[in-house]
């Protein structure tokens, strides 16, 4: 069946936040889109949608309403038929979509490692006793405390831009962002340095963008399928196996990588830490790429078998959960 590609007068509306990072990953969208189906750019039209978690940015996330709240509004523009696809950074996305939205295509993973960024030290380990670090992820700051108890965290939200004003207005001394997004914005710069994995395990699919699309429209369905990228759907899945299994939220400080190595197999590690850096538990799985939704279940339950009473009462999950189905 032919594809019934979007024109001038039907442009494919594509929903997306408005901060420059988030309006970089749709126009890349866009012009993947274009490129595939040789289309002009008037076939295509990026609607900015502004969500709470964009609104509000001076309070933790876990304080107003976690993760979904990035998502929400351009999730019900989706279902309301105001857009047609939207397109979102996948560490920022829920395990679950609401019914009748399926994300099942994903654009090549960029880099996937932490960027430390300092006005005033060149890394992690430069830092004297004492000196703030600021970050609103819990992921980070339960790194940050396990590795260097002796420096002060605070609390650090905004885009990129936000985040280098306020080093700049000593609000810290140093931050972390992702290089995935500074590499989008043409921004590598900005990094003293790319943070490695095995130094600080990164957010579980860090660095790759997801398009998010309603289960019935075969249209788009035939349009996003021919810029999907196969690689990076087998390690976005298997991470995000892992965060199902853990019963992520952002209560939870949890990191997880999922890397293809030669023959299709596939190396999984996580990692779920307390909020206070006291304790970290971490494992890994290597199998088959094609296995990798199974690996990252059962990873999920060997850390929450291993984790210490008190991770439980302070993240609030539960030591019997199990893992769900995985099909």
């Amino acid at each position: 069946m032919n594809t019934v590609l979007p024109t001038s007068s039907h442009p494919l509306r594509i929903g997306t936040r408005g901060s420059a990072l988030a309006l970089a990953q749709a126009h890349e969208t866009r012009d993947r889109l274009m490129a595939a189906h040789d289309l002009p750019e008037d076939a295509f039209r990026i609607v900015v949608i502004k969500t709470t978690g964009d609104r509000i940015i001076d309070r933790p996330l876990k304080e107003i309403g976690g993760k979904g709240l990035f998502t929400r509004e351009i999730e019900d523009a989706l279902l309301d038929g105001a857009i047609d696809i939207a397109v979102h950074s996948m560490k920022d996305m829920p395990v679950l979509q609401p019914d009748g939205l399926v994300i099942d295509c994903y654009l090549p993973r960029e880099d996937v490692r932490d960027a430390f960024v300092s006005r005033r030290f060149g890394s992690i380990a430069e830092m004297p006793a004492g000196a703030r670090i600021g970050s609103s992820s819990l992921r980070r700051r339960a790194q940050v405390k396990l590795i260097r108890p002796d420096l002060e965290v605070v609390e650090f939200r905004g885009n990129v831009q936000t985040r280098l004003r306020k080093l700049d207005e000593g609000v810290a001394d140093a931050t972390f962002l992702a290089m995935a997004g500074l590499s989008r914005l043409g921004m590598p710069e900005v990094a003293a340095g790319a943070i490695e994995p095995g130094d600080m395990l990164p957010a579980i699919a860090q660095g790759a963008i997801g398009i998010e699309r309603r289960a019935d429209d075969t249209v788009a369905a035939a349009l996003v399928a021919a810029i999907s990228d196969l690689a990076t759907a087998l390690r976005v899945d298997a991470e995000r196996a892992l965060l199902a299994g853990l019963d992520g939220s952002c209560d939870t400080p949890i990191a997880g990588l999922a890397e293809l190595g030669e023959g299709g197999t596939l190396r999984l590690r996580g990692e779920i830490l307390l909020p206070d850096g006291s304790v970290s538990v971490a494992g890994e799985r290597r199998g088959m790429a094609a296995d990798g939704r199974a690996m990252g279940a059962d990873l999920a339950d060997e850390l929450l078998r291993r984790a210490p009473p008190e991770f439980f009462e302070l993240t609030g999950i539960s030591p019997h959960r199990g893992s769900p189905p995985v099909e």
